[in-house]
């Protein structure tokens, strides 16, 4: 039995970069891509739904959405995510990767689709509508995390493994870049259609009725990537690693794999003995799982939660650093429509200097120098760059210097993607055993999201003013953008120190990653 697995798997290790690798890679890929889109879109709409249904009669600026309902808005698909990292990521280990996966792709596209519909006109219904349906988008989504990771790590030869795994992490990268470019194309359509004033000649007129169909039309487009691929997965074969080693079938991870791959595995075709079945076939919550792989799982979690922190504090809230260093003119200088375009515009500028090059890096360099290297490398340059705009807050919001400011936000970005971005995605797919490696990965995805929540929600309320007068509507006095800056830095640092609980997998096979090998050979 121990040498038939091997050879399966081992056919798998060496078999040569093909044509196949690559349509895995789009295939899982557009999942995240749909990620991306729907999880970033979403900061480019929240100015717009606070002018149509949060408008005050007679107030000096336009309406902002209250902070409950813009914490729930933004949040509550963070929410289902965690919550699909854990079902699916469990539910991918005990009925198979394949059989999971067109259900996530389902669930995105009609959440997506139904997101931007809602039921009645009035501003509570339609934004309990609208957080409903971005739960669970946020579930499929989640789903899509520990499954596209370890159907790639199991498909990859172990030479380009990391590469591809974050070939698919980076189709985030796209999402982002085309929910940008697309916001402009819808917002600089409709602003030449429909001409309306600024807010401060006309604050009714600003928001022209038909503003209302931009952020439902931004939102609904998320589907189009996911419904696309649909088909594709459904053809997928399951996983010969799953096959082999969860389910037991030999015979049938080699009929698999010859069919995708050009790898002609024959030999495992002889009878395998059924009563034949691993001895070390340990459960999750085993002594034998904490003692071999405990620290590894603390690792991935820990490294992941604190990244996410630091990256979706920054990334949701983009736009109020874009306008406390002027880089967004003041709201009330622009009509509605206007300022989606200025938003999507330098959220896009972002994506396409720093987000997108830093995630082909990581692909480029992954298996050549290493996971390790590579989230050190990252998280030692976060920490730098963060202390960096920090310290001299002040002097960066001078009109002099803010270009600097976007350079040093920028570098920051870089270095998450070209970092632990990609990596903490990587790794929880390579170093646990088969039976339990999408539930590890759900973890620690899990793990990462719950940091992105206490980021989202937790920024939103400490970058404000200290001074409660000068602070958003609704909100608290905070700590200010500076003091928050320093924290989010001391985080990164953290996650430079548990960074050396994770393994490096460069060049393993997974089963040596996860001891597989020695359990089958007792």
């Amino acid at each position: 039995m121990a040498g038939d697995n091997l050879k399966v798997l081992n056919a798998l290790d060496v078999a040569k970069t093909q044509w196949y690798h690559f349509t895995a890679i789009i295939i899982a890929g557009m999942g995240f891509f749909t990620d991306a889109y729907d999880l970033f879109c979403i900061s480019l709409v929240t100015k717009m739904l606070g002018r149509i249904y949060y408008h005050v009669d007679g107030s000096p600026k336009p309406g902002t959405l209250p902070p409950n309902v813009s914490a729930a808005v933004n949040g509550v698909a963070l929410c289902g995510t965690l919550a699909g990292q854990l079902f699916f990521g469990w539910l991918g280990d005990k009925m198979g990767r394949k059989r999971v996966y067109g259900l996530t792709l389902m669930l995105m596209s009609v959440c997506s689709l139904a997101s931007g519909l809602s039921f009645g006109s009035e501003p509570k219904s339609v934004m309990a509508t609208l957080c409903f349906f971005r739960f669970w988008l946020g579930f499929g989504i989640g789903g899509d995390y520990p499954l596209s990771a370890t159907i790639m790590s199991e498909y990859a030869n172990k030479k380009t493994r990391g590469a591809f795994i974050a070939a698919v992490f980076a189709m985030q990268g796209f999402g982002i870049l085309s929910g940008g470019i697309f916001a402009m194309i819808i917002s600089a359509a409709f602003n030449a259609r429909f001409k309306a004033p600024t807010y401060e000649v006309d604050p009714i007129a600003s928001t022209v009725p038909q503003a209302d169909y931009i952020w439902r039309i931004i939102l609904m487009l998320g589907a189009l990537p996911a419904l696309l691929t649909f088909y594709w997965r459904l053809k997928m074969p399951e996983t010969a690693r799953y096959t082999a080693l969860v389910a037991k079938n030999m015979k049938q991870a080699a009929a698999d794999m010859s069919k995708v791959l050009q790898v002609d595995i024959e030999a495992e075709q002889q009878k395998v003995e059924p009563t034949v079945v691993q001895q070390n076939s340990f459960g999750l919550f085993s002594k034998q799982f904490l003692c071999r792989h405990g620290l590894h799982l603390l690792g991935t979690t820990s490294t992941w939660f604190l990244l996410d922190i630091a990256f979706y504090s920054q990334n949701l809230f983009q736009k109020d650093i874009f306008s406390a260093i002027g880089w967004i003119p003041p709201a009330k200088t622009m009509n509605a429509i206007e300022e989606v375009f200025r938003i999507a515009r330098a959220q896009t500028l972002i994506a396409l200097c720093s987000t997108v090059p830093g995630y082909w890096f990581t692909v480029a360099f992954i298996d050549i120098i290493g996971r390790f290297a590579i989230q050190l490398m990252g998280f030692f340059f976060m920490t730098v760059f963060m202390f960096a705009l920090a310290f001299p807050y002040n002097h960066w919001t001078h009109k002099d210097n803010r270009i600097g400011f976007v350079i040093m936000y920028s570098l920051t970005f870089f270095f998450a993607n070209f970092g632990p971005n990609a990596t903490t995605f990587v790794v929880p797919a390579e170093i646990f055993p088969a039976r339990l490696r999408s539930t590890c990965h759900g973890i620690s995805a899990a793990s990462g999201k719950l940091g992105a929540i206490i980021g989202a929600f937790g920024f939103l309320y400490l970058a404000q003013n200290q001074d409660k007068a000068k602070a958003d509507a609704g909100y608290p006095a905070g700590i200010g953008v500076k003091n928050s800056l320093i924290l989010l830095g001391v985080v990164n640092f953290l996650g430079l120190l548990f960074t050396f609980l994770v393994p490096e997998s460069k060049g393993k096979s997974l089963e040596e990653m996860s001891g597989e090998n020695e359990d089958a050979n007792e």
